[in-house]
């Protein structure tokens, strides 16, 4: 689904965000990248967005290329989950999450019928007509993720979505989004500043490097799904999250 070599990204004030990125993430894989501030996570988020173009190597992002030379590049079936969930705040949950729907211009019995799927998906149906303000901040994300699935993504880019989140309302939106992801699986990459959660949620964890960003470490999680909040107190759990801290900080 998504293949850099070489990637490099150098912004015009001159400071170097990226520098030798090689991934390859597959089809239906879920692959958590973490890494401390500025180390340019969301830097390759924006790359495979089709939102910036590398100064510096090649970005293929199932069929459509992203190189140095073309100016950029984007993907038809993609979605993008940031921490702050943009809400509308004068239009209510079903509005905000048919509004993508809208801008493809798609029928209107279409559109209502995957807001439906989608608010269903998350467990909102019953605030259908609630504003973002009388919505708890889990719920709001939980708003904008319903608003990525609506559009039936190949691929879901998700930008520390539970990052401002209290901690059993990020635990519990880890389960949530990890139920989805069985369901339907999605190819998803998964920025984190969590090692926990990057390990409790994804397949590979991705690790890297101070800025210029690096891939100091490409790990497979050595744990069976389905998952369970269990695990995460599991000694086997807490050992390979320590040894993928240790990693980071190296």
């Amino acid at each position: 689904m998504i293949t850099s070599q070489d990637i490099s990204v150098q912004f015009s004030d001159g400071v170097e965000a990226l520098s030798g990125v090689d991934l390859h993430v597959g089809e239906h894989e879920f692959v958590a990248i973490v890494g401390p501030s500025g180390c340019g996570k969301s830097t390759f988020l924006r790359l495979v967005a089709g939102l910036q173009a590398p100064s510096h190597g090649v970005l293929r992002v199932n069929a459509t290329q992203t190189a140095a030379s073309n100016g950029g590049g984007s993907m038809a079936k993609l979605a993008y989950v940031l921490q702050d969930p943009t809400l509308l705040p004068w239009r209510h949950t079903e509005g905000n999450v048919a509004l993508p729907l809208e801008l493809r211009r798609l029928d209107r019995d279409e559109i209502a019928q995957r807001v439906i799927q989608a608010l269903d998906m998350v467990g909102l149906s019953e605030f259908k007509g609630s504003f973002p303000h009388q919505l708890s901040g889990g719920m709001r994300m939980r708003v904008s993720i319903a608003r990525a699935l609506a559009l039936s993504p190949d691929l879901l880019l998700m930008d520390e979505p539970f990052g401002a989140l209290d901690e059993l309302s990020r635990i519990r939106l880890n389960e949530e989004l990890l139920g989805l992801w069985e369901r339907d699986r999605w190819t998803c990459l998964f920025v984190t500043h969590s090692v926990h959660e990057a390990v409790f949620l994804s397949q590979r964890v991705v690790v890297m490097s101070s800025r210029p960003g690096r891939i100091l470490a490409d790990v497979e999680v050595p744990f069976a799904f389905p998952r369970s909040r269990s695990l995460r107190a599991e000694p086997r759990f807490v050992e390979f999250a320590a040894s993928v801290s240790t990693q980071l900080e190296g």
